[in-house]
């Protein structure tokens, strides 16, 4: 009897729940309104995370445009002494020793404006360049749009180019080049500039995230693109005087999009940079670069989303 007392109830079979299915999962995730970590947002919910960050994106410019030179002992002086430095030695070597200056009427103006604005153009795609795998730290620790970091850095250096503006004003008043009504056209050149190194420099932050030796290499790049680009000559001018050259050279100099716009800021801030100097179709085509190299830079920086500070 004691026997039968001591016996433990026999114990009840346990039933296992089936893991849910792979399908199940993810009914499950869309039902609470779960998403992949990380996972490529679409393009109109992109473009909308992007603006809202855009206060992020104007303190974040400036702030790293305020610390370039704090270890400097002239500070942000420095912002309008480095490209007057450049066109210095470029007048010297080119428009003295060179020569280049001949035929070029008000080159001093002539000069610091290309400087200026080519100085916009290569910062913004150097600053570009390493945008991703200069900031991974940034990258790995915050959620944002990864398209906020170029479009910063290339926003910190059109802050620059309007200290540098101020001190080019000067410089024309100086020389001579009086005040007119076509220095307004210098704000919607400047628009579609930025929008144009926005796009390149959305391009070569997704290269150089992937491969970061680009960042050595366009420096380099950006020589030769700027010998090609008429910085420190006419272009109009050594065309005209150089008519042996290959049919293929003209239209090609003419469409370089950093020498359009160049010319339209030497057109539309010196009074004797006439519109025959001009390409043919120069808005159109103007408006063509930064609408292709804005849009589609940014597209293919998107596309990318998801990859950027992994590996």
């Amino acid at each position: 009897m004691s026997q039968v007392l001591d016996t433990p109830p026999p114990t009840p079979a346990r039933t296992t729940t089936p893991a849910p299915a792979g399908d199940d999962l993810a009914a499950l995730a869309a039902r609470h309104g779960l998403t992949v970590s990380g996972a490529r947002p679409s393009l109109p919910q992109y473009v909308r995370r992007l603006w809202a960050r855009r206060h992020f994106i104007a303190a974040f410019s400036t702030a790293k445009l305020t610390a370039q030179y704090s270890q400097a002992k002239l500070g942000q002086v420095w912002q309008v002494m480095t490209p007057l430095l450049n066109a210095a030695v470029y007048y010297l070597i080119f428009g003295v020793l060179l020569q280049t200056k001949k035929g070029v009427p008000d080159y001093v103006p002539f000069l610091v404006t290309g400087v200026f604005i080519w100085t916009f153009t290569q910062s913004s795609i150097l600053a570009g360049t390493r945008a991703i795998s200069g900031n991974l730290g940034l990258v790995r620790a915050l959620h944002f749009p990864r398209a906020a970091l170029p479009i910063s850095f290339c926003l910190q250096q059109l802050q620059q180019l309007m200290f540098s503006m101020a001190a080019l004003i000067a410089i024309l008043l100086i020389f001579g080049v009086p005040p007119t009504a076509s220095w307004l056209l210098a704000f919607p050149v400047l628009v579609l500039q930025f929008t144009f190194n926005a796009g390149v420099s959305m391009i070569l932050a997704r290269v150089g995230a992937k491969t970061p030796d680009v960042a050595q290499l366009m420096p380099f790049v950006l020589r030769t693109w700027m010998y090609v680009s008429g910085v420190m000559w006419s272009i109009d001018h050594v065309l005209s005087a150089h008519t042996d050259l290959p049919s293929w050279v003209t239209p090609v100099l003419q469409a370089n999009p950093a020498a359009v716009y160049i010319d339209l800021m030497r057109f539309a801030l010196i009074d004797s940079f006439q519109a025959g100097q001009l390409p043919p179709h120069v808005w159109l085509l103007a408006t063509g670069w930064a609408l292709l190299a804005g849009v589609g830079g940014f597209i293919y920086f998107w596309k990318a989303e998801e990859t950027y500070g992994r590996g």
